[in-house]
């Protein structure tokens, strides 16, 4: 095991508290009244067109869907960080991994001008050897292509590394990459899916849980 990739909305940060903060203030602008968090928290993952569906019951294409978006994301970018934290166990696994000399990377369908500074707010991390953002590829997942290219830069073969999220679109991509997965139920699940049929290696329902694994399963003994 030379490697543990990770989505990053829902598996690596809690990012949800920021998109609550910035869906119910655009909400708010449009004399709306806010959503609950819980329900803003499904469709973290399933990024920004999905938050303005939910927010304003406008589809893509529709009219005044662009602006909304564009004017959620202009929000966000101010408020980029501000509640966002790495789930519990996630800072522990980072220097395990460190420790052992297990390279980690960020595999998100979360654009570049938003993971980059994302990521630096957290500068007292280990250092992430990849990060891939859909800038980076010409298919996003469920394709492969993403942690494919994160593994060219880590310098690992597919079947040396992990990909660990928690959406099926993750499983999909890790499984069409030739490597083991693993599945966050702690995540943002939508309320109609089921982690258990996403056919990943692993099932976990806590980051803590992610090292034992991978020293029982992936790591070899002397």
């Amino acid at each position: 095991m030379k490697a543990v990739l990770f989505d990053l909305d829902g598996t690596l940060f809690d990012t949800a508290p920021d998109f609550v903060v910035v869906l119910n203030q655009l909400r708010q602008q449009e004399q709306l009244p806010p959503l609950a968090d819980a329900t803003i928290r499904e469709v973290v993952s399933n990024g920004a067109r999905a938050m303005v569906r939910l927010g304003f019951g406008v589809d893509e294409g529709e009219t005044g869907f662009g602006e909304l978006r564009q004017r959620l994301l202009d929000l966000y970018l101010m408020h980029l960080a501000k509640h966002t934290i790495p789930f519990p166990g996630i800072e522990k696994l980072l220097n395990e991994l460190a420790e052992n000399d297990i390279a980690w990377g960020v595999v998100t369908n979360k654009p570049s001008a938003y993971t980059i500074p994302l990521l630096q707010a957290f500068a007292h991390l280990p250092t992430p050897r990849a990060i891939i953002c859909p800038d980076d590829v010409t298919h996003r997942k469920p394709d492969p292509e993403p942690i494919l290219l994160a593994c060219s830069r880590i310098g690992c073969d597919p079947a040396e590394a992990i990909y660990v999220g928690d959406h099926e679109r993750d499983i999909m991509a890790g499984r069409a990459a030739g490597m083991p997965t693993i599945a966050c139920t702690y995540g943002y699940i939508d309320s109609d899916d089921d982690p258990e049929n996403w056919q990943a290696d692993h099932l976990i329902h806590d980051a803590s849980e992610i090292w034992p694994l991978i020293q029982k399963h992936y790591l070899k003994r002397a």
